[in-house]
């Protein structure tokens, strides 16, 4: 079937680069068409990925706040978890905010098609729709937000009974008793999260020396002070070999860092060892679309790719692999085609690992101040100090800021503790705002809150915090 009509916009990829860019590109005045094979806009991120999963970390962390009440006087039954009901609960709020979404959507008159889209040629693609039919459009401009997949392992296919990604995870059709999670970056650490808290016995193995590799060696050694509980193993520096099938067990082999061979059973094994842009179904080739070496699309800060009438944004477009950064993206790229001076110029982008504790991130880590002789001085602020942690029993934690010496202007923070995400935007807007360490320890910061750890890093830096001593030197 042919569709004649010439489309203004379309956008492949509902998830939040590509719905984002819808509700812009609509409001700024271009007719939109939004493909998508789900019912709904959502994407992964809320169907199978960010919103199930902060869901049922929510839960986990109820959970553990109960459990520690005991030390406060407040003693409750030990919890029973009715997985049935998690699970419907998780989905009703998928189907809340997916249905809104929706109806988003119908409010600003943009033309959803349920469908899957591949390039004919740089101004045309065939829709597959969900009844099997063909449709060919032709389009003027088009965004693709097509995300990305978990990367499989040799031997270790998704389809194969016992071996899981985090999509699958997150269906809890089963509460495995021994759970293996393969990739100690934040995926992993999530899930295992989860997992914990429903009861399984996790056990994670991370093929370098250490947690979310690239990281900051002290906010991962802070996280592992709070979590060495949650994990009954823990392999370092492992390979995983292969996975045999034993009955109702999977036998797993792993290689340690001195080449030695060694097995344990599980029963479900949850591999989260990173993800490949979605690009293999689109037929870029029959495009002027380029990838770059890892398969990503190539753009450039107005988010255009080399086929200068179609724009990239989100995971497929290259990392960092967030949602935030893809509706940002998404945004960019419907401003430029409708016409706007704007450009991709995002000093920052935070990321948060909803782990227990929360570690969140933004601008340069000390690593990164390294490896490119960024001069930079370190303040610290222990949570232990702080009367708000101290009061909720929430003690492990630091707040972190990177600081030109120079300037004093902010290059970077690092937060562990509970709730840091909610923490990460202030020093987020301090890096793009070309914010100094004084604007931060002259803001007044409401008492008690976690946020005056950020106040007191930054008088820490000046040598005068209220709540711990600065030796002079």
């Amino acid at each position: 079937m042919n569709n004649d009509k010439k489309h203004e916009l379309v956008i492949i990829g509902a998830g939040p680069g590509g719905y984002r860019a819808a509700f812009m590109a609509a409001d700024l005045g271009l007719k939109v068409t939004l493909v998508d094979p789900e019912v709904n806009p959502g994407g992964v991120c809320l169907y199978r990925g960010c919103i199930p999963t902060k869901a049922l970390l929510h839960l986990s962390k109820i959970k553990k706040d109960a459990a520690e009440a005991d030390a406060m006087g407040l003693h409750f039954s030990a919890a029973e978890i009715d997985v049935k009901k998690v699970a419907n609960w998780k989905s009703k709020v998928v189907k809340k905010l997916t249905a809104g979404l929706g109806q988003l959507v119908k409010a600003r008159k943009i033309n959803y098609i349920r469908a899957y889209a591949k390039f004919i040629d740089s101004k045309t693609l065939e829709l597959k729709h969900e009844n099997g039919d063909v449709e060919k459009i032709t389009f003027q401009k088009a965004i693709i937000a097509t995300g990305a997949t978990p990367v499989e392992l040799p031997g270790m296919e998704f389809d194969k009974p016992g071996i899981l990604n985090a999509s699958k995870a997150l269906e809890l059709k089963e509460i495995p008793d021994k759970l293996l999670v393969i990739g100690g970056g934040y995926i992993g650490l999530e899930m295992a999260t989860i997992y914990h808290a429903l009861g399984s016995k996790v056990s994670i193995a991370e093929l370098t020396d250490d947690f979310m590799p690239g990281m900051d060696k002290d906010l991962v050694a802070e996280y592992k002070k709070a979590s060495k509980e949650m994990f009954q193993d823990v392999f370092l520096k492992t390979k995983l070999v292969k996975v045999d099938k034993k009955g109702d067990a999977l036998q797993v082999t792993f290689e340690d860092s001195e080449q030695k061979t060694f097995r344990k059973p599980y029963d479900q094994v949850l591999v989260a060892v990173g993800q490949k842009p979605n690009t293999d179904s689109l037929a870029l080739e029959k495009t002027a679309i380029e990838l770059d070496e890892k398969g990503f699309i190539k753009v450039n800060e107005q988010q255009e790719t080399t086929g200068k009438n179609v724009f990239a944004i989100g995971d497929v477009a290259g990392a960092p692999l967030l949602a935030h950064k893809a509706s940002y993206e998404g945004k960019v790229a419907a401003e430029v085609i409708a016409g706007k001076k704007s450009t991709n110029d995002a000093k920052v982008i935070p990321a948060v690992i909803y782990t227990e504790p929360e570690i969140a991130t933004c601008g340069l880590s000390e690593k990164e101040a390294k490896d490119n002789d960024i001069s930079y001085k370190v303040a610290k602020f222990p949570w232990a100090a702080s009367g708000r942690a101290v009061a909720m029993n929430e003690t492990i934690g630091f707040t972190k800021l990177l600081i030109n010496p120079e300037n004093e202007r902010i290059l970077g923070a690092g937060i562990v503790g509970k709730n840091a995400g909610d923490l990460i935007p202030e020093l987020a807007l301090s890096i793009e705002m070309a914010a100094t360490a004084e604007d931060l320890a002259l803001t007044i910061h409401p008492h008690p809150t976690l946020s005056e750890t950020i106040m007191e890093a930054a008088e820490l830096f000046y040598g005068h915090p209220a709540h711990t001593f600065v030796k002079k030197k």
